[in-house]
């Protein structure tokens, strides 16, 4: 087996310098994470083993992927963020995006909303339709959704936050109810754990940290001793998110911080394996070698079928050209064809796009932190004019009303 320059070829393990020397989890190290108290039923507890959460992102995290990614190990998968309004006006691409299967168990969704009346009309109406896990986005630092008062600027007023997750709560039965922010604005505006606080205090059943301000979108390192500190702050779970790359990652950020679970958004992408590996570390086992360049075509061709499947033919493939790059990414030769794989047609194409490739290539050990999506660029965060100078109004900011500014929010809108 040829393990690339930068692996552990000493005991076949295929990772970075930073992840040689991990253990994998010792018996008895970690527990289920457990979301929910099941006071009225059954259904409001769930156990969640490996504590592993597949982030909800915007054109990824839809059924097709999902169902894919559990097939490689257990955990806890949430759909793609949709609009309290367009569920309630019944938007096409909404229910779409909420869309799922019957084995697909616990079913998790996460909303964004900023208005508490559809926010506890929509978590009814999920609950009816058998919904496990319902998550509120407070991440999003997108400026069009910033700019309005929500997503990440709505941590910054912890009364409004607390008027949301009260309105989820109180609509949501027994189902858990979690709720997932940024570290802040910018570091000269930390608002974490105030939200935290407001949250938990409401009935959430946990809280996620992304380790990142919204100024800092996806650039640089995320912060784990702020999941740490949340952890010291918080009576309820915490989720840390942030530079989980390697399945040994999880285990690194939940020894170091304490946190209850890990979030796994970027790394995955074009990687759903990482999920088995991250199932094999939990339970105390080295994971396996990760697929050669033969076997990630044919997963890169399953996952297509089943967009296809879900999205139709023009659409399916059209979403497909993003995940050939992230599949691809770090292979010999892959820049070269990488045009032919932004321009396909069907799914045909992949197979000839991707034909003068060594099929036998292992995976490259570089491919395993390449950055796959978002970038490193910085932003300054938009906020309402003089939002800042009442933190302690609770009103709701103003969201997307027509259908048409409900399509656009849910394309602009991401999971942070």
């Amino acid at each position: 087996m040829s393990t690339g320059p930068d692996a552990d070829s000493s005991h076949g393990r295929v990772a970075t310098p930073l992840n040689r020397e991990v253990p994998v989890a010792s018996p008895g190290e970690f527990g289920p994470l457990q979301l929910g108290d099941g006071r009225v039923s059954e259904r409001g507890q769930l156990r969640v083993w490996p504590p592993v959460i597949l982030a909800p992102m915007a054109g990824v995290t839809n059924l097709a992927f999902r169902s894919l990614c559990r097939e490689y190990g257990a955990g806890l998968y949430v759909s793609e963020m949709i609009t309290a309004r367009g569920y309630l006006m019944g938007n096409r691409l909404t229910a779409l995006l909420a869309s799922s299967a019957p084995d697909e168990k616990p079913r998790s969704v996460q909303v964004y909303g900023a208005d508490p009346v559809d926010l506890g009309e929509m978590v009814r109406s999920l609950v009816d339709e058998g919904v496990d896990h319902l998550d509120i986005n407070m991440v999003c630092p997108v400026p069009k959704v910033t700019r309005a008062g929500g997503g990440s600027a709505i941590p910054c007023k912890p009364k409004l936050l607390a008027r949301l997750v009260r309105a989820m709560v109180q609509n949501a039965g027994d189902v858990p109810v979690t709720v997932k922010i940024r570290k802040g604005i910018h570091d000269e505006l930390l608002t974490f754990e105030q939200a935290g606080l407001a949250a938990a205090a409401e009935g959430a059943s946990a809280v996620g940290l992304h380790a990142r301000t919204a100024a800092q979108l996806y650039s640089g390192e995320a912060d784990w001793d702020a999941i740490g500190r949340l952890v010291e702050v918080l009576d309820v779970p915490v989720l840390g998110n942030g530079d989980i790359w390697e399945s040994f990652d999880a285990l690194r950020m939940m020894r170091r911080t304490g946190c209850a679970g890990v979030i796994v958004g970027r790394g995955c992408l074009g990687r759903p394996w990482l999920f088995g590996e991250l199932a094999d570390v939990f339970d105390g086992r080295e994971p396996g070698v990760p697929p050669d360049f033969g076997q990630v075509v044919e997963i890169m061709m399953g996952h297509g079928q089943r967009l296809v499947e879900l999205f139709g033919e023009t659409v399916g493939v059209r979403q497909m050209r993003k995940w050939t790059a992230w599949y691809t990414k770090g292979f010999r030769g892959s820049a070269r064809v990488r045009g032919r794989l932004m321009r396909i047609e069907s799914l045909e194409d992949i197979r000839t796009a991707v034909a003068e490739l060594d099929h036998s290539e292992p995976f490259p050990v570089t491919a395993l932190r390449a950055m796959r999506a978002k970038g490193s660029k910085v932003q300054t965060v938009k906020l309402p004019e003089g939002y800042l100078k009442e933190l302690d109004d609770d009103t709701p900011p103003k969201g997307p009303r027509t259908l048409d500014e409900i399509e656009a929010w849910e394309k602009a809108l991401n999971g942070g």
